[in-house]
């Protein structure tokens, strides 16, 4: 998959490094790319206001905080869409979890409040936890987006979500009511700052409450343990001698094809979860 081999500059980062991965996910036309690019403070990721979707595929952009603090976002497609089959989702949620390498950080779980919050989008969320275990509750911080709408009706978010569904309610509740208003479309630097900063408290929050430690498992681990034997191989391969270029060449072949071999049987194990999943939440979405 594009993205799939290693990058050339593939480090594989200390907990000095301080680096945090933040994953945006949500349903197409709700602001995740928008809401990157806020965290961002730059325009990184392709967004405009329309229900058809911009990013096509998994991306990740990073950003130095004023203290020094790497950050990285990564955005993804509309993976909460109904019409997106469980072979493409699987395919990013791969990809997405290749980018995170050392694990995530925080899981940005991207609404509207100019929508109203869907069983699609509520049986997306109950995926989620069916694949990477309730653990993942403890990394999900939902971000609503169109603040800006709510300001014009001269109403918090708090007043907001006291007409939504209980369904949406038991969802914030097992996040740890960690939720944060954003409004992507205002030009006022200083408000910029501090809905970027309030989000960057409740990742602080996640990150106390899981001493430390970004959420990985048995995928996570398996991926890293392939890049890195990969990245071993190929400085190996890259010290030898008495072997011609092309027998050199054959070498890193061969390694570059085991390695996407483990991608392809990871992302059809993936599949094959998500459709598990899908089959048994259908009576839900139905």
């Amino acid at each position: 998959m594009g993205g799939s081999s290693i990058d050339d500059d593939w480090e594989f980062t200390s907990p000095s490094n301080a680096l945090r991965t933040l994953v945006l996910v949500g349903r197409t036309g709700n602001g995740k790319s928008a809401t990157g690019n806020s965290i961002l403070g730059r325009k990184e990721f392709a967004s405009k206001a329309s229900s058809a979707g911009v990013t096509s595929t998994s991306e990740l952009r990073t950003t130095v905080l004023k203290d020094g603090q790497m950050l990285n976002v990564i955005d993804t497609p509309g993976l909460f869409d109904s019409s997106v089959d469980t072979e493409f989702i699987g395919k990013e949620i791969v990809k997405c979890i290749n980018m995170a390498r050392d694990g995530i950080h925080a899981v940005l779980v991207v609404l509207s409040v100019r929508n109203r919050f869907s069983k699609e989008e509520e049986a997306a969320i109950s995926s989620l936890r069916t694949l990477f275990g309730s653990k993942i509750n403890d990394y999900m911080i939902v971000v609503f987006t169109g603040g800006d709408e709510l300001e014009e009706n001269e109403q918090t978010l708090e007043e907001f979500l006291e007409d939504y569904p209980e369904s949406l309610k038991e969802t914030l509740s097992l996040c740890g009511d960690r939720c944060v208003l954003f409004d992507n479309r205002t030009k006022d630097q200083r408000k910029k700052m501090q809905q970027v900063q309030e989000l960057l408290s409740l990742v602080n929050l996640v990150l106390t409450k899981n001493n430390g430690k970004p959420y990985t498992d048995e995928i996570f681990n398996e991926l890293r343990r392939g890049t890195m034997k990969l990245h071993e191989q190929t400085e190996e391969v890259q010290m030898l001698e008495g072997y011609t270029k092309q027998e050199i060449s054959e070498l890193t072949e061969q390694m570059y094809k085991s390695y996407e071999e483990q991608l392809k049987r990871i992302t059809e194990m993936v599949e094959s979860r998500l459709k598990e999943t899908t089959t048994r939440l259908g009576t839900t979405i139905g």
